[in-house]
């Protein structure tokens, strides 16, 4: 296994060093805990995921600078504004966690966060983040395929969905004291969108562990669905039969539908889908079906009408 080496940025995306500076130190002090009692036993000195490999990036492109992937972020648990994450997570505490993975499987289990870790070989992915408010990024994520997981509770024949549960806990995440979602945040994936093997159990970015604002100390990305799917700060896996209602078909079925596969040619109902403005750009580009991952995911979907499966 090759040691971590950050991809090649462009100097013009470089942090400036007092900008790194002050996000080491927000780092260090974040609930207050020191970077020792925060970081896994497998992850060196200096922030970094040991071991990490990296795979082929399927769509290559130019990387969102670290700045705006971590200060930029949708994460209701900590308020509905784009900085607030960033102002409002540092109190979670991301050590002791637990996420159980239960239902129709059969071998349950509790997976301490460090335990999980070792699970598979950590790797890089670039993958696409696509958010429904048309904007999008591009961030090298750090995990393993979901599917590893899964394989190793067992599903059952019953197992046709799989249902994520993030942390409820309104002392830690203060925009859980508001009713804008029903809590504790829910999503979920049909049994082959969760095995498929671009699905990712994420636990770092940018070679460095899960920014809280980011959803740590792990979440799913999956990178052909609009960014809400990807549930953060997990507590709880369960494979159901039945398809799971997810919190934003709750809080607005006729916007947010079950599968949000990108689908440019369905508007949101107070947007436009078709074009997207990648954070850091000025002009805005065409929105790709499946947000540019269709030639490895779109047989998934064969027969099914994405207009109204949306």
């Amino acid at each position: 296994m090759t040691a971590y080496k950050l991809p090649p940025i462009d100097p013009s995306e470089i942090t400036p060093r007092d900008l790194f500076q002050d996000r080491r130190r927000f780092m260090q002090l974040a609930a207050g805990a020191s970077l020792s009692a925060l970081l896994p036993h497998t992850v060196l000195a200096g922030e970094q995921l040991a071991g990490v490999t990296k795979s082929t990036d399927p769509l290559a492109a130019e990387l969102t600078p670290y700045k705006d992937v971590t200060s930029y972020n949708n994460f209701y648990e900590f308020g509905t504004g784009k900085e607030d994450p960033t102002q409002n997570a540092g109190n979670l505490k991301t050590r002791p966690w637990t996420i159980t993975v239960e239902g129709e499987v059969n071998k349950p289990k509790v997976f301490d966060i460090d335990e999980l870790l070792k699970l598979a070989p950590l790797e890089e992915r670039i993958y696409r983040l696509r958010c429904v408010e048309a904007w999008s990024m591009v961030i090298p994520w750090i995990g393993f395929p979901l599917a590893e997981l899964l394989k190793r509770v067992e599903p059952t024949g019953n197992a046709k969905f799989v249902e994520f549960i993030s942390l409820h806990d309104p002392e830690q995440m203060a925009g859980q004291k508001s009713p804008v979602l029903n809590w504790p945040y829910k999503e979920g994936l049909r049994m082959d969108e969760a095995m498929h093997p671009l699905t990712l159990l994420t636990v770092g970015l940018y070679g460095e562990v899960l920014p809280k604002q980011n959803g740590a100390p792990v979440r799913i990305v999956i990178p052909w669905k609009y960014g809400f799917k990807s549930a953060k700060s997990i507590v709880k896996i369960r494979l159901v039969e039945k398809q799971p209602d997810t919190s934003w078909m709750q809080a607005g079925p006729n916007e947010y539908g079950f599968y949000a596969n990108v689908n440019p040619a369905v508007d949101h109902p107070r947007w436009s889908q078709a074009k997207e403005r990648r954070i850091g750009d000025f002009l805005k580009r065409p929105t790709l079906p499946f947000n540019g991952y269709g030639d490895q995911v779109a047989q998934l979907y064969a027969g099914m009408d994405l207009n109204k499966n949306f």
